[in-house]
């Protein structure tokens, strides 16, 4: 009877799709003298882009419908698997060894067996591939396809900032994220940013307009050495949007090992990695509460200096931390091994930078009013706090009053 059942289920089995068929003419060229996408890039000279083509089909079952994106150690291709009838993404990367580590962090990530309602939220590897060449093999995460991230809403948005609302809603999905990459998985993700929060996509139409689109205007290329640099084609926006999701874990490390090396954004940089301390997943936190202050506030809470046009520097990051929360405590200062070059021993300000005056959260913070803005306040520092041990966690902060009220 079993091998019956199994049979049967053979039978109403959907058979692969077949590989679309692509233009091979039709397509606009670039003359010789433009410098397309990755081109840019001194690594694509040295010739460790892996030379993807639309239509070409990967281990037997990913074929490539088009280009979405590059940087400096991959490209990002919208592919469909013709077994399992579905879209996903390939993020093809440069022949490194850079990559070894991210791709050891999404296998530990498809290791969490987990209920934590935040695991949804971060964005896992489908599989694993590795595709060969003469000149050296190139790895490939196979993942589901995502909208644009939360740095393009801001960008389409006129007045370039999050309503209350939307703010609201995702940074409480990013602290249930938080909360299962910290507790579950043991990871501290280091580069919390809005190009890293992406939205889930949930329009199968985006998809389907995607691939049309290639087969009927076949994306602008231009021919280099025998390897086809496409310019990249942007998704439609979505009827309906998904959840907030996670990504890029290629600087995350484990947090269950102290460490003192410099990571974050330099406008988002905790204290304890400014003063050379050791730190753990509260970076993740005091992180968040700075990108808040991007997406709700339309401006940077610390510039290190940027908002004179001169470079980022730790020391007036620093002087503008102490001018809107106070001094820090000694005994952080004490753990810090650049602490003197900063402070005297006593705590002291030596630095040859002045400490703002008159600044402070209240002040800076200029959309709300009353008890709620009083509540925004309050929920920020619970995020904002010089000591790391002070600050609260992700599960603590996901239950904020002031996140959870209507």
């Amino acid at each position: 009877m079993a091998s019956l059942v199994k049979w049967a289920r053979t039978l109403i089995r959907r058979a692969p799709s077949p590989p679309l068929r692509f233009p091979t003419t039709g397509f606009d060229t670039f003359p010789p003298q433009a410098v397309v996408e990755e081109e840019q890039f001194d690594e694509f000279k040295s010739g460790i882009y892996y030379p993807v083509n639309i239509g070409d089909v990967y281990a037997s079952k990913y074929q490539i419908l088009g280009k979405l994106g590059f940087g400096t150690t991959s490209t990002v291709w919208l592919a469909r698997n013709l077994l399992e009838h579905q879209h996903v993404v390939l993020k093809v990367y440069t022949q490194s060894q850079e990559s070894d580590d991210e791709f050891q962090i999404y296998d530990h990530l498809n290791k969490v067996n987990t209920s934590n309602p935040g695991y949804r939220h971060l964005r896992t590897a489908l599989d694993q591939l590795v595709l060969p060449r003469p000149s050296g093999d190139h790895r490939c995460l196979v993942l589901k396809p995502m909208w644009d991230s939360w740095r393009d809403l801001l960008r389409h948005d006129p007045s370039r900032r999050f309503t209350e609302v939307l703010l609201k809603a995702g940074i409480k999905q990013l602290l249930l994220a938080l909360d299962c990459l910290h507790t579950e998985c043991k990871l501290v993700h280091t580069d919390i940013k809005a190009d890293n929060i992406l939205n889930e996509l949930v329009d199968e139409g985006v998809l389907e307009a995607f691939t049309k689109a290639e087969l009927e205007t076949p994306s602008p290329r231009k021919f280099v050495g025998g390897q086809t640099v496409y310019r990249s084609r942007r998704f439609e926006r979505p009827r309906k949007f998904g959840d907030m999701i996670l990504s890029d874990f290629g600087t995350a490390v484990r947090g269950d090992i102290k460490r003192n090396h410099i990571a974050q954004p330099d406008v988002y940089r905790s204290p304890e990695i400014m003063l050379k301390a050791e730190w753990s997943y509260p970076v993740d936190i005091w992180n968040v509460g700075c990108m808040i202050w991007d997406l709700f506030e339309g401006k940077h809470l610390f510039y290190g200096d940027y908002s004179s046009g001169k470079a980022y520097t730790t020391r007036a990051h620093l002087a503008e931390v102490i001018g809107m929360l106070g001094p820090p405590p000694l005994d952080l200062l004490h753990r810090g091994i650049r602490s003197s070059e900063f402070f005297a021993e006593d705590g002291r300000w030596i630095a040859d930078v002045e400490i703002p005056k008159d600044i402070s959260l209240e002040a800076s913070e200029e959309r709300l009013e009353g008890e709620n803005k009083a509540m925004f306040l309050e929920f920020m520092r619970g995020m904002l706090q010089w000591r790391p041990e002070d600050r609260k966690t992700a599960r603590e902060l996901a239950e904020d009053p002031w996140l959870n009220s209507p």
